[in-house]
Formats: structure tokens, C-alpha cells, sequence
């Protein structure tokens, strides 16, 4: 397909990350021919989720510094005497620092190999050297094509009539169903692969094996197709700009979701649950009942603290943290308002923005559980896919695995007009979108980037303890000392589809002020253990015990003023990596803002039409339909499948 693309497009997207990914879908939404392209050989670029083995093939290309593809020292002699070039980068530069640590037994051998993998692991592994599976055959590529040519995925989607339950929300209690029918799912990413027949009776076993056995790195290199690590660790707010996308537009129906199911501080060394809801706050035992009352006249004054501008007016130039102590609240309620609802910290917001951060949490409450947040099963690299899935239908044309040399420039108008390609092909659009790390250092050269410190945990138990294995949590843990900042916590558990049976991955994210592990390090002791063979037999470790971890610092793009970049022309736009934030709202005010300066008048990801609306040309027969928009034949659902969509579980206003 590469050799054989089409010369002309409307729009060239380069990069899939979820900003490149939601543009894309909505440009090929409203009508324009889009061309995606992306060097990685996976979708997502820096949002991305990789199996365990995909995550240490990752690592090594990070670490040898590897091109993706060849250079081809041709595409120089193309460009005209009118011309001249805006030579891309073929190394991505964003990932730094990586350090990797293995804590579980490595006693491996030779014939241990991944379940379900392509190829062989070698099982020498004690750092980011780690010779892993190099296709990582959980990638999308592999087995599904998004190209205009064969949509088949995308196209047996079922549409949902309705915009609200067209979100699938599954409750983080119910998990066994999930992994054993996953592969009748509507939803299912094509990282699931899996999900099937033969490795289901393995992660049974393992499953009923007990809790107190040891697990060992041979264990998670053979479970390692049932980790999705993301590189970016977010969740959606329930009324976040990202639901109100997906719902909007129907790309719902490609995802599922869990509820996260607990809020959780950390305080005085001790990891606690937070009280959020009505129901949460009246059942708690931590809190007293004049506590409780205190707590609730706060929050009902923070969903309409708009309306009361007397109360708050003479604290809008002390921070948020200052004016809580100005409110009748305990020492107790403060540090869980400020950490744990607003998610801020004592000097990063004001009054408003605090109050602003609390009314936003108390509002997502309730819509598809009792915390604000759902997290997607797969994980969230799953998100960019399932706008790439939406291009797709609508004719977009994707290329992995495919380099873009340059944009050629016309000299007389400024105007980028192609793009050469790694075969030497010239391809002419009228717009196009380029994700940042794609620029080389010539074009940055006066960009000042943020960083993120990530740190990535595998353990064999929760940060808090309860009944259930299955909780999704996050937690916020304060900074101590000045120039320091608060880091998040979000520990998933195996019904996310994220880990195995037996463990939780942990993700850890804060703002960068030294290395990540300089910045993450002191959270992971304070909440965890190094798993040691001594230890083993004591079943009342106080702390989970950490199997593996992964630090690495990331480059925060986000908020940078095209200005900063070097001789763009006007229609070249530049789409950020991912930022530090808990929500992807600033990813879809980006792609919305970057879709209406391509196409001014039009609608914004709209839903697409019902399939019994559209008449097709001579008679209405729906096998002709896939050459058109393969809209149409995304109606040939099966009654498994709409059975999935057609039931939400969550309560809708």
C-alpha cells in the first residue's frame, strides 16, 4: 500500500497520538481525505499501551537510539528551486532516564516464553537492555488494517441510538465474565487478542493458586499479553470534554470502561480511604458526625459557590489551601478536601481555582459511579485507536511504519504544500498536522519543554487493603519539601485488563524536578517493599511488595506558543505529546481548536447518521455500501452485540 499511495489529500496527519488521532476522525468526518501516518510501529505514540514484552521492546529501541526505517538520501534532489525544505526528525527524543529494576525471582530458563507470543523471549533480563519479542505482538498492526481499503473492524461496530448509553460502563466488581467472554465484545481493542481459547484455563489456574505464592518474573514474562502498561497515566472525568466526545460522536462504542472505585490519601504514613460521595461521607467511620455535617455544608456550598460570591470574594488572592483554614473545618477535612477532591496542594492554586477544581469533582459524582473517574479497559492507549477506527469509516488512510522526510515549503508563499515521504514520494495536501516530537532541533530550537517523571510498578497487592482484590484507586501523596511536587498515584487491578491475575499496576506521575526516579523513588518506599526472597514466608508484610518498576522521564509539549517554533508556515499545525494533568481535556480543546482552523464551518465530530437514514444510489441494498463511507455496514450487528450496547449499567441524567 505504502508504495501505491494517493498523490493528493485535504489533510496529513503525522503522529497517532490521541490530539493527532481526534483531528484525524473529525476531519475525515466532515468530509475532507485524510492520509495518517506514523514511523512507530504501534498507535498511540506517547499515549500508547504496550504488553510486557512490548514495553521492554520499546525500552530497547529507546535505548539503542534505533531509527525506525532508512533513511533515503534521494528526497533532497526533489526539492525545486522555489522549494525548500523542513527536514523531520527520525529520532524520537522525548523519552529520557529510563531506568529499569527487577525485584521478583529471575531463576528463568531458555524455553520460557510469553503466552500466545509471536516469537520466543529470552529471559535474561535484569534492565532496560532486556532483549524482548521485537515485533511486540500486542500492537494493532499486526492483525488490523485501518486503511480506507479494508475498515472490517471499525465497520462491525454496532451504533447506539442513544447518546448517553452508548458509554459501557462496567462495574470494577465484576471481573471473571470479563476476561473469559472478552472476545464476543463489540468493544474489544485489538490488543485483546489473547483473550482466547487456550490461555484461559491457564489464567484460571493461576488465579486459584494462593495469594501467599511467590510470583516470579518467569510468571510475568509468560502472563505478559495480559498487561497493557500505559505510557501516559490519566483518567476520563465522567462530564470531562473526552466523555462528552465520545458519547457525542459514537466513538463509545469501539471502548469499555471501568469506574475507578475509590478515592484514597495519604496521611501521617498511613494510606486512607476519602469520603466523596453523600453516602461515602455518612457511612465513614474515620470522620465524626460534627465532621460529616462540616463536610457536606462545604460541599454543597462548592457546587454553587458561583452564586454566593460574599463568601469567597476576600479570599481570591490567598491560595485554596489558606482559604480552608479560613472555613469551619478539621485539620482532617482540609487535608482531604485539598489533596484528595480539589487534587491540588498547598501553593499550586488560588481560592478560585481550588473551588473551581471541587465544584468539577462534586459534578461528576455520581454519573456512572461514586467517584468522578472511569479508566478504559485495555487501557488508554485504547482511546486514540478508537478515533483512529473512526477515520477509518470515513475513508481516512493509515500508514504505520511510515517516515515522513520533510515538508516542502513554497518560498514565494510560505505555504507548506507536500510532504516526501521515506519512499522518495511526493504527497500534496492542503493542510497539515504534525505532532511535536517529530520536529527536529533546528525548528525547537527555541521551545523550552516541561518534563513528566512516570514511574511504572508491578506488585502483588493493593496500597490499601480490603475485601475485594479488584479496586481501582488513586491517591494523591503531598510534596515535603519546597520545589518539589505532589504525586499521583492510580493503582489498577487485573479486571482493568491492564495485569495478571495477582498483581496491580501502578502508576505513578508527578512534575519533573530532578530524574523520574529522583522524583518518584521516596513514594515508592514509603508505599511499598522491595519483594525479597526473605520476606517470602512472612504472610503480614505491612507493605505491597514491588515485583518490577520502570522510571523514565517524558517531554511535556503542552502549552507551548506556535511562535516558539522556527519559520512554520500557516498551514502547518503543531499538535502537543501528553501533559501532566489527570484528564485529556486539554487533548480535545486542542484538536477542536486545530479542526475549526481547518474547517471553519463546520461541526465538530458530530454523530454519525443512522444507517437506515442513508439512501444509497439505484436501490437501498446494504451489501453495496463498503466501497462508499462503510458507515452502512456498520449496522450489521449481531444480537450479542447490541446486547452490550443497549444495556448500560451506569444511572444516566
Amino acid at each position: 500500500m505504502a508504495d501505491n499511495l494517493p498523490s493528493e489529500f485535504d489533510v496529513i496527519v503525522i503522529g497517532t497520538g490521541l490530539p493527532e488521532s481526534i483531528i484525524a476522525a473529525a476531519c475525515s468526518r466532515s468530509g475532507q481525505r485524510v492520509l495518517h501516518v506514523d514511523s512507530r510501529s504501534y498507535y498511540g505514540g506517547n499515549w500508547a499501551s504496550f504488553s510486557f514484552s512490548g514495553l521492554l521492546s520499546w525500552l530497547k529501541e529507546y535505548q539503542e537510539n534505533s531509527d525506525i526505517v532508512n533513511e533515503s538520501p534521494a528526497w533532497q534532489e526533489q526539492i525545486l528551486e522555489n522549494e525548500e525544505a523542513i527536514a523531520l526528525s527520525r529520532k524520537d527524543k522525548t523519552i529520557q532516564h529510563v531506568e529499569v529494576f527487577c525485584y521478583a525471582s529471575q531463576d528463568l530458563h531458555e524455553d520460557v516464553e510469553e503466552a500466545g507470543a509471536l516469537q520466543k523471549n529470552h529471559a535474561a533480563v535484569t534492565s532496560a537492555n532486556s532483549t524482548e519479542a521485537a515485533d511486540s505482538a500486542c500492537l494493532p498492526t499486526e492483525d488490523e488494517s485501518l486503511s480506507t481499503a479494508s475498515c472490517e473492524r471499525p465497520a462491525e461496530q454496532t451504533p447506539s441510538s442513544d447518546a448517553e448509553s452508548a458509554l459501557e460502563v462496567n462495574d470494577a466488581e465484576a471481573t471473571g465474565e470479563k476476561e473469559n467472554h472478552c472476545d464476543d465484545k463489540t468493544c474489544v481493542p485489538s490488543t485483546s487478542e489473547e483473550e482466547t481459547g487456550e490461555n484461559v484455563p491457564t489464567v484460571e489456574d493461576t488465579a486459584e493458586q494462593p495469594k501467599k505464592n511467590r510470583i516470579t518474573y518467569a510468571q510475568i514474562i509468560k502472563e505478559g499479553r495480559r498487561f497493557n502498561i500505559d505510557l501516559v497515566s490519566k483518567l476520563l472525568y465522567s462530564r470531562g470534554l473526552l466523555i462528552d466526545l465520545l458519547i457525542k460522536s459514537n466513538v463509545s462504542r469501539y471502548a469499555e470502561f471501568k469506574n475507578i472505585t475509590r478515592i484514597l490519601a495519604f496521611r501521617e504514613g498511613r494510606v486512607e480511604q476519602v469520603p466523596c460521595s453523600r453516602a461515602d461521607v455518612f457511612n465513614s467511620k474515620q470522620l465524626t458526625m460534627v465532621e460529616k455535617r462540616m463536610l457536606m455544608k462545604f460541599l454543597t456550598f462548592c457546587m454553587e459557590y458561583e452564586e454566593h460570591p460574599d463568601e469567597y470574594k476576600a479570599y481570591e488572592e490567598i491560595t485554596f489551601s489558606e482559604y480552608l483554614k479560613t472555613q469551619k473545618l478539621t485539620p482532617n477535612l482540609q487535608y482531604f478536601v485539598l489533596h484528595s477532591i480539589a487534587m491540588t496542594s498547598e501553593t499550586a492554586s488560588s481560592t478560585i481555582d481550588g473551588l473551581k477544581a471541587t465544584k468539577n469533582f462534586l459534578h461528576c459524582l455520581g454519573r456512572y459511579g461514586n467517584t468522578p473517574f472511569l479508566f478504559p479497559l485495555y487501557g488508554q492507549g485504547e482511546l486514540p485507536q478508537c478515533f483512529c477506527r473512526m477515520c477509518a469509516v470515513f475513508g481516512g488512510i493509515y500508514c504505520l511504519r511510515h517516515s515522513v522526510q520533510c515538508l516542502v515549503v513554497d518560498k514565494e508563499s510560505r505555504k507548506c504544500k507536500a510532504i516526501i515521504d521515506q519512499f522518495g514520494q511526493r504527497i500534496i495536501s492542503k493542510h497539515f498536522l504534525v505532532e511535536d516530537s517529530y520536529f527536529s532541533e533546528n525548528t525547537c530550537s527555541h521551545v523550552q519543554y516541561r518534563q513528566i517523571s512516570r514511574a511504572v510498578l508491578i506488585t502483588d497487592r493493593s496500597v490499601l487493603k480490603t475485601d475485594s482484590d479488584q479496586q481501582i484507586s488513586i491517591l494523591t501523596v503531598p510534596a515535603e519539601e519546597p520545589g518539589t511536587f505532589a504525586v499521583r498515584v492510580i493503582e489498577l487491578c487485573s479486571s482493568t485488563m491492564t495485569c495478571m491475575k495477582g498483581t496491580y499496576l501502578v502508576h505513578l506521575t508527578c512534575t519533573s524536578s530532578k530524574t523520574a526516579r529522583e522524583d518518584l523513588e521516596p513514594v515508592v518506599q514509603k508505599l511499598f517493599t522491595p519483594y525479597t526472597e526473605t520476606e517470602i514466608e512472612n504472610e503480614e508484610v505491612e507493605k505491597p511488595r514491588l515485583l518490577w518498576a520502570l522510571y523514565f522521564n517524558m517531554r511535556d509539549s503542552s502549552d507551548i506558543s506556535r511562535s516558539s517554533y522556527n519559520d512554520l508556515p500557516s498551514n502547518v499545525y503543531v499538535c502537543s505529546g501528553p501533559d501532566c494533568s489527570l484528564g485529556s481535556d486539554n487533548a480535545v480543546k486542542q484538536a477542536e481548536t486545530l479542526f475549526h482552523q481547518i474547517c471553519p464551518n463546520e461541526d465538530f465530530c458530530p454523530p454519525p447518521p443512522n444507517p437506515e437514514d442513508i439512501i444509497l444510489d439505484g436501490d437501498s441494498v446494504q451489501p453495496e455500501a463498503s466501497e462508499s463511507s462503510a458507515i452502512p455496514e456498520a449496522n450489521s450487528e449481531t444480537p450479542r452485540e447490541s446486547a452490550n450496547l443497549g444495556n448500560p449499567e451506569e444511572p444516566s441524567e
